[in-house]
């Protein structure tokens, strides 16, 4: 009888271990897990109990990871547990752990699981911080974040960054990373902005919590008494027939890097608006307001510099940003440098896709990451160079693709939309043209390759046991 409950209970755990999950108990064949696939997690238990865990964890880093379970409790696999001397009784974290670990193995630990903020109430639920807010009396400090280095202990944190708090995130206001909320009984009442602060200054704050004090309106360029002639839609051309050299500034008052050139930009025009013999003056266009202007000569980024001589545009001066290059170069105007190569103009494994040949492309390869970007992003920019490097390594497989796609290019746009691109750059994943899951995993050569080895290493195994099958 106990012969049978035995055979019927191994039956039991076979079915509920899942498919993502590779089990092993051969030493052989635990080594040759380890040798053909990257970023292997393996679980060691004395039976089933943490499977439905380890499924939940398989499923949410599928493609970026592998999950490995070795029954401690089996003959075959209590002889690996020791030959690789493990303690199968330790204690195993949850789901959000394990899978924050694999996506990022060398970050920081997730906050709840600090021991240090053991003070702070970590809400994982809706419903949890609906009824946080319904039951407590005194007044809360909600800290809305998404996962980064350990944060200041304040009253209460909450992991907003899944698409699930989308809502929530839309009725706090939630715009970026951390956002503070205080209530009193329940009721939102404002923002706490010091995002730099201690947590003696966040102590400090709440013995009297006031809300932010209105900010002071930035004085626009044109009215901060800056010598830089500010051309509008109306009064550009007449501007520069009058003035036969000049070089104008394209900008938008939020960009970062047109902030920064403004001071530049102000102290060389102090010395060529006001010389008499200058060789040529400098004017600005605020392209967000006179967008005729800005469309006329197809305006795309901020800042964008051009030289007009004798009214007519001449050329395009990426390279000048300083004082002192704006007053050496308009002493000896000379054609810029040319322009490096776009990505795609660039021999390269990569295959350039766009809104005519992405679905045909796609439907052809049986793995295909697909990295959707804009040329002046950055974060792109950094992504290429490993990007191109795990196409090379792949590319005498006919059947996987590493692709890219211009989101600012024509028609590409709409498709990136159609994608779920809503940042740059976004990686996905297709599965003969179909989309499978976003790829978040390590943006440099080792994530990018380790993540297609994982999903051949897989197809080798799905042709072994066909085979042993026959």
């Amino acid at each position: 009888m106990l012969y049978f409950i035995a055979i019927w209970m191994r039956l039991w755990l076979a079915t509920k271990v899942s498919p993502l999950i590779e089990k092993v108990s051969d030493h052989k064949d635990f080594k040759k897990l380890l040798r053909t696939r990257t970023n292997v997690l393996v679980l060691y238990t004395k039976s089933g109990a943490h499977l439905k865990l380890l499924s939940d964890v398989a499923q949410a880093v599928k493609g970026q990871g592998t999950i490995a379970w070795l029954n401690c409790g089996d003959s075959e696999g209590r002889k690996l547990c020791k030959k690789v001397k493990v303690d199968p009784s330790s204690k195993t974290n949850g789901v959000e752990s394990m899978v924050a670990f694999l996506k990022d193995p060398a970050g920081a630990p997730l906050w709840e699981e600090n021991s240090e903020a053991k003070d702070v109430v970590h809400i994982e639920s809706e419903k949890d911080f609906r009824k946080l807010l319904k039951r407590e009396e005194r007044p809360i400090l909600m800290m809305l974040y998404a996962p980064c280095e350990s944060p200041l202990s304040v009253l209460a944190g909450m992991n907003v960054h899944p698409a699930e708090f989308d809502g929530l995130k839309q009725e706090f206001s939630v715009k970026g990373y951390p956002t503070f909320c205080y209530f009193e009984k329940g009721k939102f009442l404002h923002h706490y902005e010091n995002y730099g602060a201690t947590s003696k200054d966040i102590t400090d704050w709440l013995k009297n919590p006031q809300p932010p004090q209105p900010k002071t309106p930035e004085v626009p360029w044109s009215e901060s008494g800056s010598v830089v002639f500010h051309l509008t839609d109306e009064s550009f051309d007449t501007f520069l027939e009058e003035h036969p050299s000049a070089l104008v500034m394209f900008y938008a008052p939020w960009c970062g890097h047109c902030k920064k050139m403004k001071p530049e930009y102000d102290e060389a025009a102090e010395i060529l608006n006001r010389e008499p013999d200058s060789p040529g003056v400098l004017a600005a266009v605020d392209a967000t307001i006179h967008k005729s202007i800005g469309e006329r000569f197809k305006i795309s980024g901020f800042p964008t510099v051009k030289y007009f001589e004798k009214g007519e545009e001449k050329y395009t001066l990426p390279q000048l940003r300083s004082k002192d290059k704006i007053i050496e170069w308009l002493q000896n105007p000379q054609a810029p440098p040319p322009p490096e190569k776009s990505w795609d103009e660039m021999p390269s494994s990569v295959s350039h896709l766009g809104a005519e040949d992405f679905r045909e492309f796609l439907k052809k390869k049986k793995h295909a990451l697909v990295m959707f970007y804009a040329p002046w992003c950055p974060h792109c920019k950094n992504a290429v160079p490993h990007f191109t490097t795990a196409a090379e390594l792949f590319k005498e497989d006919r059947k996987i693709a590493y692709a890219a796609v211009d989101c600012t290019k024509g028609q590409n746009h709409e498709l990136c939309k159609q994608e779920g691109v809503e940042g740059y750059p976004t990686f996905n994943y297709y599965n003969y043209g179909k989309f499978s899951e976003k790829y978040n995993g390590e943006r440099g050569e080792a994530g990018f390759t380790g993540f297609m080895r994982n999903l051949r290493g897989r197809d080798q195994e799905k042709v072994g046991k066909r085979k042993e099958e026959l």
